[in-house]
């Protein structure tokens, strides 16, 4: 990979923080945790859900993108991806702002697992009422 220029992008979603550095004048490598994108998000539709920044921005085949992603699912995971890769493009050209905006990709999906809270069972069931 190109370890001149890069910029540097965090996303986050659940549990999961991605870390993810564009390196300008690549030639399309996409490494996540040392391992090839298809390798790593093998699920259908999870790798091109990742790629889908880079493919909006039309620059795919010129910047190299490696990620560092951490916690969490698998859901998590590809969303903290897209989202850390979509900021770092934002930072390499403020222009790619509305094509990201308007796919959803900038936007913190702030969703989480809600508390459980005493006397239920889970964060809302309740235990079966018995009348006797």
């Amino acid at each position: 990979m190109n370890e001149n220029i890069y910029h540097e992008g965090v996303g986050r979603r659940k549990e999961s923080t991605a870390r993810a550095r564009v390196f300008v004048g690549g030639g399309g490598d996409f490494v996540v945790n040392d391992k090839k994108v298809d390798n790593y998000f093998t699920r259908i539709g999870d790798a091109e859900k990742v790629r889908l920044p880079a493919m909006l921005t039309e620059l795919s085949d010129s910047i190299d993108i490696s990620v560092h992603v951490k916690g969490g699912g698998v859901t998590g995971q590809v969303d903290a991806t897209a989202h850390a890769i979509s900021r770092a493009l934002l930072k390499l050209d403020p222009d790619n702002r509305v094509k990201l905006r308007s796919a959803g990709l900038l936007t913190r999906d702030a969703r989480v697992k809600e508390r459980k809270k005493p006397g239920l069972k889970r964060a809302r069931k309740a235990p079966t009422y018995t009348k006797r």
